[in-house]
């Protein structure tokens, strides 16, 4: 009986059994890495499964039916099901347009179905250029993005994104780093970074509301993946100025100089010193960096931690900066539906700065002046029967260089925590949750210990100790500085993402958002005679209150952003493109009805070569249209802050009283950007050339100024108000051709291109407060921005224009506002100054090339700039008796050579002219990489070992006769320096040998 039953039961399942079971397995890529949401489809079963996280799959089939499986970035592969459980691994596919994928705000998108300008950088584009921070990286690779490189120490880069659009307001991107928004990335060790995007327009930048308006990096740092790999990159170089400016020797000063001071026997012609000032206070800079990181994954868990140590001696004496940090990035499988992600960095800075108004006195000191006199006193400027002394007339007011270098003590030191944890739930298979919470941790010390007695000294070689007068003067200086504030950001969003029909393919995200910048705390105290022994500063019971001399404890407000963003995109039939974001921000800077404001965008694109016309063109790989129009913000602009006078008597017995001396404008808000922009993307030849195409109008609508009172108002101070419209027009191409000619030889080469034109478009208010910048410190300035300045780039030169050599004495001419030639005494400050020419350049372009044969591999790439000016701030800056460059001394006025490119010598000080203002348009070899992968065994030890060469920044064109046509000055464009050169680091050249090794 009991046998009947179990064969009947037999027969009621074999039908089921017959028509499948569960068949098990696990989809991997070419390393072993589960390949999550791959496609498994049997035609015989008519089943279908999606591979999990893990790559982990289950389908109803039998074994022998034929799986086929398949992902978007990988050739489909159909094996047969085995009763045993399956390893199906998948090739990554040759058709690099299909998986190519690109980081946008709040999650990603496969480059093809993008609708924005995305420029897109992976790592190795970055590392092959050994610099310490990123940023300058970057520059010359991307289409529509000026950097201009800083190369002190530790310096930050500036970075403008399709023209500025603000004279006052912040221009710096937005940066956001694994979610977390900051203002630059001087912590980020460029080995960590796995991608670089740069967001341009303003469909791609709208989802970011009130800090898109300047343009948005955003920065991947590296995962785990793999096998247990341990990455070591060590490399060691040196540094040399780029290009060096040529003074005058002794003989060539003693000559014009006595012309100047019209004395043929004031300096001997035939001096015993011949001091190279600029070589005086430099040395050969040193620098490296050595990184470990340790990466991998296992079916819950992906791993990857590094550490990092950067050291750097400066060229100028003394400058030492080291950086060193650690990251740790986790990714943990919680269960099939819940993912938690923890990214934590950790980085210390040290650095004892020196003044770079260093470079600028070596500039303009006498070559006749020794550093030093035989008996080890610091050289002054006095002359004693021709030559320099330590006794005689002083002759001018520079100072010595190497005593400036030697007496200034500053170290700094700034420690920088970010972190943050991101937890992924999936939902349902097409709605996740997404939570991000990132903080950042800021805390900068600094002292700069000043040495009186030792610089009143250096001064003169006859001074002695004992004449000091310590009852007015200070023996010594210290100044202390504290900084530290916390920034948070919170973000919760869901994003739904669901194909209908086929043919239908809809993502939408939809989130809230808070960002705050704590309160920045700033100490700074100054006190006077301590001890020289900086071991003594901060002792118990020390009594401190007779010694300090300056204290300022300041606490910058709190600043709140509150916010709600939604982005939808939409495909039809693979071939059509829609994406619409809307974010709305409340920003607690603002009063309160000016807080909120929205920022909508539209995009748009359509991928032609999917039409039935083009999708067999065997020339035509890929062909895209995108256009897109949308409204962006900058919130980092001038406030209206309250400004009061104290000390005004305001009735007979009133006594001491406070006045308020400035209004607000109750409407005063963000700046406002709109911009329409459109494009397309190509791919031609098998895939083997790419390129792109844009052009974007980009107005700033209600631009920020200053605006001076009524004179009947009895206010004084000028007021923050929008007044202004900023234009900036342009267009962008980039190019690139990948070819392989076989299996040992491959080669790229490429370029991008952008021109943009800046303007200050109108101005609403003819009452705006002339800004005045580029000073140079003799009572010269060379930058206005008024209500003349419609029309003109931002940071315009405005000044006297150079007309030529009097012929019957040799003095400067200029072009008076008639057009007549004028010398300087007769020039009219009101009239006859012009604007000439902005340091915003109005075109930047890039180049590289490089191949790959057998092990070797070599690439170059290239920048270079055009329309811009830049001032030669320390040729005019000259006073009497300084140093001038030789070639002035060559062809200089006499009445014996009327006819001499270059003035008689003077004296005086010369107005700020055309004369000094120079063309900035320079090309550079960026960098120049040679390396050589050793043929090791990949079950080896080693699996890896690369070496290297690199030459960063080897070679340059530039028509400017200073030291770098990259004057960033202070970075500021309208108010400051940028464009001037003037106590300017030089631009570095260096030269580097390193090793890359994996096990």
């Amino acid at each position: 009986m009991k046998n009947f039953i179990f064969s009947f039961l037999a027969l009621l399942l074999l039908p089921a059994y017959m028509s499948g079971q569960a068949i098990k397995g696990k989809v991997v890529d070419s390393s072993g890495m589960g390949i999550p949401g791959a496609i498994i489809a049997s035609s015989d079963a008519r089943a279908t499964a999606d591979a999990d996280f893990d790559g982990n799959f289950t389908i109803n089939a039998k074994p022998g039916d034929i799986l086929k499986v398949s992902m978007l970035g990988f050739d489909a592969v159909s094996v047969p099901a085995t009763a045993a459980p399956m390893t199906i691994t998948l090739e990554e596919s040759s058709d690099t347009v299909l998986r190519e994928v690109v980081v946008i705000g709040y999650g990603t998108r496969k480059k093809i179905d993008n609708t924005s300008a995305v420029s897109s950088l992976k790592s190795e584009e970055i590392t092959k250029m050994k610099v310490a921070n990123a940023t300058q990286a970057i520059q010359g690779k991307a289409a529509g993005v000026q950097v201009t490189a800083s190369n002190t120490p530790g310096g930050t880069p500036s970075v403008v994104i399709r023209g500025v659009g603000t004279a006052l307001g912040g221009r710096n991107p937005l940066y956001v780093v694994d979610g977390m928004p900051t203002d630059n990335i001087n912590n980020i060790n460029t080995n960590d970074i796995t991608s670089y995007e740069v967001l341009k327009d303003a469909s791609a930048l709208a989802i970011y509301g009130t800090r898109g308006a300047n343009g948005v990096i955003m920065i991947t740092t590296k995962a785990g993946k793999g096998k247990l790999t341990v990455d070591i990159d060590s490399y060691s170089g040196f540094k040399t100025a780029l290009k060096k400016v040529k003074m005058a020797n002794s003989e060539e000063f003693a000559r014009y100089s006595n012309a100047a001071f019209n004395d043929p026997n004031k300096f001997s012609l035939n001096q015993p010193v011949n001091t190279n000032w600029y070589d005086a206070i430099t040395r050969t800079g040193t620098f490296s960096e050595n990184n470990i990181a340790i990466s991998g994954s296992s079916e819950s868990v992906k791993y990857f931690l590094s550490a990092a140590n950067y050291e750097e001696k400066g060229i100028l004496n003394g400058t030492d900066y080291s950086r060193t940090t650690i990251r740790n990035n986790n990714e943990y499988k919680i269960s099939d539906k819940l993912k938690l992600s923890q990214n934590f960095s950790v980085t210390s800075i040290k650095n004892t700065p020196k003044p770079l108004s260093a470079f600028t006195t070596a500039y303009r000191q006498s070559p006749i002046i020794p550093v030093r006199f035989a008996d080890g006193k610091y050289g002054v400027q006095f002359v004693n029967n021709g030559v320099a002394a330590e006794t005689g007339s002083q002759f001018n007011s520079v100072g010595n260089p190497v005593s400036a270098v030697d007496y200034n003590d500053e170290k700094q030191q700034t420690v920088i925590l970010q972190g943050g944890l991101k937890l992924d739930y999936d939902i349902t298979k097409s709605l996740k949750f997404t939570s991000q919470f990132n903080g950042e941790f800021y805390t900068y010390k600094q002292y700069n210990y000043v040495d009186n007695l030792a610089l009143w000294l250096a001064a003169d070689p006859n001074r002695v100790a004992s004449a000091y007068d310590t009852s007015s003067l200070n023996t010594n200086t210290l100044t202390r500085n504290r900084e530290q504030y916390f920034n948070w950001n919170l973000s919760n969003y869901l994003t739904y993402n669901k194909v209908f029909a086929e043919i239908h393919d809809v993502e939408v995200t939809a989130g809230i958002e808070t960002n705050v910048i704590g309160t920045k705390e700033k100490l700074t105290v100054t006190r006077k005679n301590v001890e020289s022994n900086s071991n003594y500063w901060a002792l118990d019971n020390v009594p401190y209150g007779p010694s300090v001399v300056g204290y300022s404890d300041v606490a910058f407000s709190q600043k709140k952003l509150s916010s709600y963003f939604a982005r939808f995109q939409y495909k039809l039939m693979d071939k059509y493109l829609l994406t619409g974001t809307v974010r709305r921000d409340g920003s607690s800077q603002f009063s309160d009805g000016n807080r909120w404001g929205t920022f909508p965008s539209l995009g748009a694109g359509w991928i032609v070569s999917k039409e039935d016309f083009l999708k067999d063109s065997k020339t035509i790989n890929l062909l895209k249209i995108r256009g897109s129009w949308g409204k962006l913000g900058n919130q980092n602009v001038p406030l209206n802050n309250q400004t009061f006078t104290s000390g005004l008597n305001y009735g007979p017995d009133s006594g001491q009283g406070i006045s308020v001396d400035s209004s607000i404008d109750p409407n005063l808000s963000w700046e406002v950007v709109e911009e329409l922009s459109a494009g397309f993307d190509v791919e031609m030849f098998n895939n083997r050339l790419k390129g792109s195409f844009d052009v974007y109008d980009k107005n700033t609508e209600n631009a920020i100024l200053y605006v001076i009172p009524l004179s009947t108002s009895g206010l004084t101070q000028r007021t923050a108000t929008h007044v202004g419209e900023v234009s900036n027009k342009g267009y962008e191409v980039s190019l690139r051709w990948d070819d392989k000619i076989n299996d040992n030889l491959s080669y790229w080469v490429g370029g991008n291109f952008s021109h943009n034109q800046n303007k200050l478009s109108s101005l609403n208010n003819p009452a705006i407060a002339q800004i005045i910048g580029g000073n140079l410190g003799n009572g010269q300035n060379t930058k206005l921005l008024y209500n003349t300045s419609v029309g003109q780039p931002l940071g315009s030169f405005f000044m006297y224009e150079y007309a030529g050599v009097d012929p019957a004495n040799g003095q400067m001419l200029y072009y008076n506002a008639s057009g007549d030639k004028v010398a300087q005494g007769a020039l009219n400050e009101v009239n006859d100054k012009k604007y000439v020419g902005s340091v915003l350049p109005t075109l930047n372009y890039g180049v590289t090339l490089g191949l790959n044969y057998k092990n070797i591999d070599l690439s170059v790439d290239g920048y270079g700039t055009g329309g811009a000016k830049v001032y030669n701030g320390k040729k005019a800056q000259r006073f009497s008796g300084e140093n001038i460059e030789a070639s002035l001394t060559r062809d200089f006025w006499t009445p014996t050579n009327t006819t001499a490119s270059n003035p008689a010598p003077f004296n005086y000080v010369p107005v700020a002219s055309t004369y000094y203002l120079e063309s900035a348009d320079f090309f550079r070899i960026n960098n120049i990489t040679v390396g050589y992968k050793l043929p090791l065994k990949e079950d080896g030890f080693i699996s890896f070992c690369r070496l290297y060469v690199n030459a960063v920044n080897p070679f340059i064109t530039q028509k400017f006769s200073g030291f770098s046509p990259e004057a960033l000055g202070d970075g500021e464009l309208v108010t400051g320096t940028q464009g001037v050169e003037l106590d300017a680091y030089p631009s570095l050249r260096s030269f580097v040998i390193g090793a890359n090794l994996k096990f």
